[in-house]
């Protein structure tokens, strides 16, 4: 069944004093967009791919058309390239805890100015593939307030994120989706090495059951790639906003 009506697609752009540097974002408001309405927030990292590759505003369009999910504002982060990913994704990147910093203190508080988006930790999700998932979960653990959803697909896992898990304290303020394919033995990663995801993150899984995070968890048949996240994500919607 397709739905009429299409949402709109904005570019935003915001100084992060915090990066020092100008964040260019995309911005979907669902079909029958109002100001007058509350919203749910989506914001993506690897905005881009999930535009794009992932083909998330036209499955909003779908599902909130068809009244699968409620309305919701998804806001696309993209990244400049792969350094640039790796710089602000990846734990031990080197302006990753000024990333998340600008997740938290920056983009939210402005976000919340320009949107009618519900103010509270549980109608604002996160979502992201690899290290975008990483540091959406770490951003999460960091502001649980702030975020009360996160949509991993197949997270890059390391100490740094065991601990951060560890370390949490309040799980009862965070619903997780997390999904790794079985085939996510061998992965290239961005310094040309190959990765074994799939332990580390049994181990991730095992650990959210431990602490009592509410999770949904699935390993699919497949390897880290957009052919299995894109059509995994209409449940992950579902999932997180029916």
């Amino acid at each position: 069944m397709m739905s009429a009506s299409r949402g709109t697609i904005n570019e935003i752009s915001l100084f992060s004093k915090e990066l020092n540097e100008e964040i260019n974002m995309l911005v979907y408001l669902p079909p029958s967009y109002s100001p007058l309405y509350k919203y749910s927030l989506l914001i993506c990292q690897d905005g881009k791919d999930y535009f794009q590759l992932g083909r998330l505003p036209r499955l909003a369009d779908e599902l909130i058309g068809n009244q699968e999910i409620e309305n919701m504002i998804i806001v696309a982060i993209p990244y400049k390239d792969v350094h640039d990913r790796r710089r602000k994704y990846h734990p031990d990147g080197e302006e990753n805890a000024a990333y998340i910093r600008f997740l938290g203190h920056e983009l939210v508080p402005y976000l919340d100015e320009q949107y009618p988006v519900y103010h509270m930790g549980m109608g604002r999700a996160l979502i992201g593939d690899s290290l975008g998932a990483s540091v959406s979960l770490m951003a999460a653990l960091k502001y649980p307030n702030t975020f009360g959803k996160v949509i991993l697909q197949s997270p890059f896992v390391n100490d740094k994120v065991l601990d951060a898990v560890k370390r949490n304290g309040q799980p009862h303020l965070l619903d997780i989706y997390h999904i790794i394919g079985k085939g996510e033995t061998e992965v290239k990663t961005t310094n040309g090495e190959t990765a074994d995801f799939l332990s580390p993150n049994r181990e991730l899984h095992e650990l959210f059951e431990k602490e009592n995070f509410s999770t949904f968890y699935e390993e699919f048949d497949g390897d880290h790639t957009w052919k299995h996240w894109q059509p995994d994500l209409k449940r992950a919607l579902k999932h997180m906003f029916s």
